[in-house]
């Protein structure tokens, strides 16, 4: 297997931000050394949910800091970015890390209206311009002129520069959910990105990309390459005992909700409207804390002794995931916690599934 490192950490206030950025850089650091392959960042803005906001400048810092762990994003917000802008800024990164840059791209939160209205957006035809981001991007990555009129975005480019290291192109993933998205990515021979899917569904969700890479017609190396990037993330924390590990990643869990929820309410303007085919017990505010905790516990975490990770991870490798992203920060979680959890995982848990 392959493990990924994901970093969704909470800074509850303007005045710790600075600390937990540094502290951020270190846990990476530490992901690197512990042998976790790639680390994922995101990208949300304004209430320090992911506390350095923008994930492409935060991942030249660590570009700089780290020589083998690949850096990706999940994901990139693209209707918050100019494509020509966002295609130079990746292609610049893929230079400084000597090739080791991952995108996965998304439409923008379905939840937080008020990070669109921030940068003067609404979210009504986010994933027009997500799909015209794509195009002129993948336009730009192929190199030479490039000219461009769509509904969005106009441009006239001589030349990228500088190339990105990888060729023909940087990797672009995409987040998948239903089985349709499954197909369709595999088709188009896109990796995959999926979180809190229920071990019962793994195999049907798998099944489905491999039929799509099947109807793409895409060759055996490429669909072997395919299906041992997919992945899949999952909450992890590993504490002494299992009574231990429940307890605290419950009440961190539960701080996060809470959080959440008030930033929603307070800054999300009155006309949106979350869709309700999009909720579920986590993100329902009409859903109570005890059954939303329990709810992302059963569906979306691993969490426990040692030895209960592993068997947990045993679990989801015998369901077909090859690629776990390994997400082990919660809300305002310190950080002194996170690093004993990640420690935990990387030299007792890890080790038995490393080839």
């Amino acid at each position: 297997m392959r493990f990924g490192w994901l970093t969704l950490s909470l800074s509850p206030s303007p005045e710790e931000d600075a600390a937990r950025i540094d502290q951020q850089i270190e846990q990476v650091c530490l992901a690197e050394q512990l042998g976790f392959g790639d680390v994922w960042l995101t990208e949300h803005y304004f209430t320090g949910e992911s506390v350095y906001n923008d994930a492409l400048l935060f991942a030249s810092a660590i570009a700089m800091r780290t020589e083998r762990i690949r850096i990706g994003f999940a994901v990139v917000q693209l209707p918050f970015h100019h494509p020509v802008r966002l295609a130079v800024q990746l292609a610049l990164l893929d230079n400084l890390s000597k090739g080791r840059i991952d995108v996965g791209v998304g439409k923008g939160t379905i939840y937080n209206e008020y990070e669109f209205v921030g940068h003067g957006l609404r979210s009504d035809d986010s994933r027009e311009r997500m799909e015209e981001a794509i195009d002129v991007i993948g336009r730009l990555w192929g190199g030479g002129p490039v000219t461009y009129s769509g509904r969005y975005f106009r441009v006239q480019v001589p030349e990228l520069r500088p190339r990105p290291v990888q060729r023909p192109h940087l990797p672009l993933w995409r987040s998948a959910i239903s089985p349709s998205s499954f197909s369709e990515c595999g088709r188009l021979g896109v990796p995959i990105l999926t979180a809190r899917l229920p071990v019962a569904r793994i195999k049907e969700r798998w099944a489905a990309y491999e039929a799509g890479l099947d109807a793409g017609g895409h060759d055996a190396a490429t669909k072997a390459r395919l299906l041992a990037q997919s992945a899949l993330w999952r909450n992890v924390y590993v504490a002494e005992s299992n009574a231990q590990a429940e307890d605290e990643l419950s009440a961190l869990l539960r701080r996060t909700r809470t959080h959440m929820m008030h930033v929603r309410a307070a800054y999300n303007p009155a006309d949106f409207t979350i869709d309700a085919a999009m909720l579920n017990p986590w993100a329902d505010p009409a859903v109570g804390d005890d059954e939303a905790v329990k709810y992302v516990l059963a569906t979306g975490s691993l969490y426990g002794s040692p030895a209960r990770v592993r068997d947990q991870v045993a679990e989801l490798r015998d369901a077909g995931v090859q690629h776990l992203l390994c997400q082990t920060g919660f809300g305002d979680m310190s950080h002194e916690q996170n690093l004993a959890s990640m420690r935990r995982f990387g030299e007792e848990v890890m080790p038995a599934f490393l080839t």
